[in-house]
């Protein structure tokens, strides 16, 4: 993590965003390699132009059924870079971070997580004074942060290509991920430029914690070493398509020997595309807590449905109270779990979307602009009904008790 990345308790174990902060960094290190090509102009004006060399990355149909770990590398590596951070003062004091990331396109712009390149929690963290971006051969060139989400722990890097030899990475998709695929992660933990580690998706659909009172949604869990320093960089699956950022490890020990999780693609898609638009990220917002629904529980309360979300509370004046949605008064024990309601309306999809592990009902949505309309079906009194809501902006905050399982 960076040395002001948080390390939060969680089951008895720590979650630590995997940055690196404090690194010496060598000054005179020699490069490794030409950075790009250079193009002579005529002699009428004799001045030489810096051009950007892109390499397009080749996306072949195999492996499918394992990965090639050194093709994988020799292809993929160059597009994967250190990212630099440095704080003259505020909540940074005056040090460094160090973390990874990765080129996305050709105009030089590079994703990695929020927590490399700002210091601090909540809605507003601090941003770096000055960041920099060291490539594979060598090259250091200063970036600029277009936006960063700590919803997301997503950040978006811009830098100036001329000069450079860039590799863009793919994205794919995390929506149909399985247990047991093979991934590679590479990276800079502590350090160490360009490391790879091999692995396997180990869980899907975790929820892991934002540098905001949100969480995450639908991460990815994997045993493909991830330490300090790997944070930004990519997990890639066995066709070198990038499927998520490395963010953090949950450790015992408070070393890296533990579980790393990285954010998902698809959340890493949608928050890129509007830090690209707008500099910042909005999340949709419904107003209620709810309890998880599960077939035991459901036929416990008469609900017609086997996943879903039970309503606990709705907030005044939200999306969700206006929309005419209820909260159970009279409350039950069940299974060794208190006061679940037993007599309000329990949510069980969003726009057609069933909601169970992969589609709690935060996730879907958060991933709905303010001023969206969603169709809610919801169980009452037995009866299965359609009541439409006009989605809100997010609040700096969640209710207490959790807003709608939200990330």
């Amino acid at each position: 993590m960076t040395s002001r990345s948080r390390v939060a308790q969680v089951a008895s174990a720590l979650l630590v965003a995997a940055g690196l902060g404090g690194c010496a960094l060598s000054a005179d290190e020699e490069p490794r390699g030409a950075g790009g090509g250079e193009e002579t102009a005529r002699p009428a004006a004799p001045e030489r132009v810096e051009t950007t060399r892109v390499e397009v990355v080749e996306d072949p149909d195999g492996p499918r059924r394992g990965i090639d770990p050194a093709a994988l590398y020799r292809r993929l590596s160059p597009g994967v870079v250190t990212v630099i951070s440095r704080f003259e003062g505020g909540s940074g004091g005056g040090e460094g971070g160090l973390g990874s990331g990765f080129v996305i396109d050709g105009e030089g712009r590079v994703a990695t997580n929020a927590h490399v390149v700002t210091s601090g929690e909540g809605p507003e963290p601090e941003r770096a004074d000055e960041v920099f971006v060291e490539f594979a051969d060598g090259n250091r060139v200063p970036a600029e942060i277009v936006g960063d989400d700590p919803d997301s722990d997503v950040a978006l890097l811009k830098l100036d290509p001329a000069g450079i030899t860039l590799r863009p990475l793919k994205l794919g998709s995390s929506a149909t991920l399985a247990v047991g695929a093979p991934v590679a992660a590479i990276g800079s933990p502590f350090g160490e430029e360009s490391s790879l580690s091999i692995g396997v998706i180990s869980a899907v659909n975790r929820d892991i914690q934002s540098l905001t009172d949100f969480r995450i949604g639908n991460a990815i869990q994997t045993d493909a070493a991830i330490n300090q320093g790997n944070s930004g960089g990519p997990l890639l699956d066995a066709r070198g398509r990038v499927i998520g950022i490395n963010s953090q490890i949950k450790t015992a020990s408070g070393s890296g020997a533990g579980v790393g999780f990285a954010v998902p693609v698809d959340i890493v898609r949608r928050s890129l595309g509007q830090l690209e638009r707008d500099g910042e990220v909005s999340y949709g917002y419904l107003g209620v807590t709810s309890q998880s629904l599960y077939p035991q529980l459901a036929e416990r309360l008469g609900i017609g449905g086997r996943t879903g979300a039970v309503v606990a509370s709705v907030e005044d004046d939200s999306p969700a109270e206006k929309a005419g949605l209820e909260a159970g008064e009279e409350k039950i024990s069940f299974q060794g779990q208190e006061d679940i309601p037993s007599d309000g309306d329990v949510i069980v999809g969003v726009d057609g979307e069933p909601l169970d592990a992969a589609n709690n009902l935060g996730d879907l949505i958060a991933i709905h602009e303010p001023g969206d309309r969603v169709r809610l079906d919801v169980f009452r009194e037995g009866d299965r009904r359609t009541v439409e809501v006009t989605v809100g902006a997010r609040p700096d905050r969640p209710l207490e008790g959790g807003e709608e399982q939200a990330p």
